[in-house]
């Protein structure tokens, strides 16, 4: 385990934590007036390889060399000039550290967004270390800048990371579908009126990043994911984006505890291990391998049965509802991909050089207009 300290006097900023994967939502932005919960478990902390944070630097002003050395193979808005190797905590599990009071002028609408830079210091020696993120529509965390402060081990020993098996066993899957807050409702805190059923936002970021890979591995063939729950999320936008035709590709869920894949499947959708990031090795190493959280793909590799429905009506007499509990239904609106994470892993991805991934992003737009993303 370690503690991240000041690299200006030493001094402790954070509990104990244990380095997880970085979750694919970490950047993505939900909906509008949505509040989001804290983006990571207690104790734990995760790294971004890539510069992430101000100050950006346009598209224009990059040189195509300089993108494409840094993994980036199509047009962006911007890119991050700031360090890489970001650290992202719960903010729970800071120490020692102050809200910079002069940062909450830094772009904020409903909290603090961290758009202008650092606005948190350490306590002792007044040296910014990193921001604090709790705006509308934005995973709560703290993100500390990876040139200002220091990671130190602890007394103790990490455990070691879970087999697949042991994550098996443990089940954690993450549900796909959740109530989202309602940011600033007048109808006070936790009345149930302050949240609307939603697809999960993970599972929308977890399908932006799949979504680009399924496109790749089609080679602009159609694709055809197995029925049910995958079919839902992922068979709609792939339809219409790549076309009709004969011999599609098609997709299977693979993984610990499942069956062997269909010989007729070239494409696998796979977990992630949650704390290493590795990628489950399928037994077919040919096929083109999908990534997906390890909780999304828990729930699509074996879904809990009864999975609640749309209802009409009102409740019978005598039935009592705890209005202090959000409702649990099923959202009414077909599933949709997060955009974002959809773009940033594509232009990540060398195939978005061809001609017809280029148009695909181009035309990303037109897409979200018509109810995809």
């Amino acid at each position: 385990m370690f503690v991240f300290v000041c690299a200006g006097c030493g001094s402790e900023l954070t509990n104990p934590l244990s380095r997880v994967a970085l979750p694919v939502h970490a950047h993505q932005v939900y909906g509008n007036g949505a509040q989001l919960p804290v983006l990571m478990e207690s104790g734990t902390f995760a790294v971004e390889p890539e510069p992430w944070g101000p100050p950006w630097r346009k598209w224009e002003e990059i040189h195509p060399d300089e993108t494409a050395a840094r993994g980036v193979y199509a047009p962006v808005h911007s890119l991050s000039d700031g360090a890489p190797g970001a650290i992202v905590i719960a903010p729970g599990d800071a120490r020692g550290t102050v809200l910079i009071p002069e940062s909450r002028g830094g772009g904020y609408c409903c909290g603090l967004d961290g758009a202008a830079g650092p606005n948190v210091a350490c306590m002792e020696c007044a040296l910014p270390v990193g921001s604090r993120i709790d705006d509308c529509s934005l995973w709560q965390a703290m993100w500390l800048a990876p040139n200002v402060v220091r990671r130190v081990p602890v007394d103790g020993v990490d455990a070691a990371p879970l087999t697949w098996a042991e994550l098996m066993a443990e089940g954690k899957g993450t549900p796909p579908f959740e109530p989202i807050a309602r940011w600033g409702s007048r109808m006070g805190a936790g009345h149930w009126s302050n949240y609307w059923c939603s697809w999960s936002p993970q599972w929308e970021a977890a399908a932006g990043r799949a979504l680009a890979h399924l496109l790749v591995a089609s080679e602009g063939r159609p694709v055809i994911v197995p029925d049910g729950l995958a079919g839902e999320v992922f068979q709609r936008a792939l339809d219409n984006m790549l076309p009709a035709g004969p011999q599609p590709r098609y997709a299977d869920l693979a993984g610990p505890g499942r069956p062997a894949p269909d010989g007729d499947a070239d494409i696998l959708l796979v977990p992630t291990h949650p704390q290493t990031g590795e990628l489950w090795a399928p037994p077919a190493p040919e096929a083109y391998s999908v990534p997906l959280p390890f909780g999304v793909w828990l729930w699509l590799a074996f879904p809990e049965p009864d999975l609640p429905v749309p209802t009409s009506g009102v409740l019978p007499d005598g039935v009592l509802r705890d209005d202090f509990d959000p409702p649990a239904t099923r959202p009414r609106h077909p599933f949709r991909v997060d955009s974002g994470t959809f773009r940033r892993t594509l232009v990540r991805l060398p195939s978005v050089r061809s001609p017809w991934l280029r148009e695909i992003l181009d035309n990303l737009t037109q897409h979200m207009r018509a109810g995809y993303f």
